[in-house]
C-alpha cells in the first residue's frame, strides 16, 4: 500500500455541508469523497498539462520547420473518417 501523508483542507460551511450530505446519500464517508474529487482532478489537470506542453511543442515545431496541413485538408480528412473511411491523415507541408 503507499504511504498515505494527511493533509488539512479548510472548506467553507456550505461546501462542508454538501460533502456531509453527498457522502450520507452514497453510502460513503467525507474522507472518501474528498479523496476520490482530489485524486480525479490531479489526473484530469495532469491530461490537461500533457495536452499543453504537446500543442507548445508542435507550435515550436511549426515555427523552426514550417511544415502544416491546411485547414481544408484537416477538414476533408475528418469528414472522411466521420464517414467511417480509414484513411491516413494528410502530408504534412511548407
Amino acid at each position: 500500500m503507499a504511504a498515505v501523508h494527511p493533509v488539512a483542507v479548510k472548506l467553507d460551511a456550505e461546501v462542508h455541508a454538501r460533502m456531509r450530505e453527498l457522502a450520507k446519500a452514497q453510502n460513503r464517508t467525507p474522507h472518501y469523497l474528498m479523496r476520490e474529487a482530489i485524486a480525479q482532478y490531479v489526473e484530469r489537470e495532469e491530461k490537461r498539462e500533457a495536452f499543453r506542453q504537446e500543442a507548445l511543442t508542435a507550435w515550436a515545431s511549426y515555427q523552426t520547420t514550417g511544415l502544416h496541413v491546411s485547414h481544408a485538408e484537416a477538414d476533408d480528412w475528418l469528414t472522411r473518417l466521420e464517414a467511417g473511411q480509414d484513411v491516413e491523415p494528410p502530408e504534412c507541408h511548407s
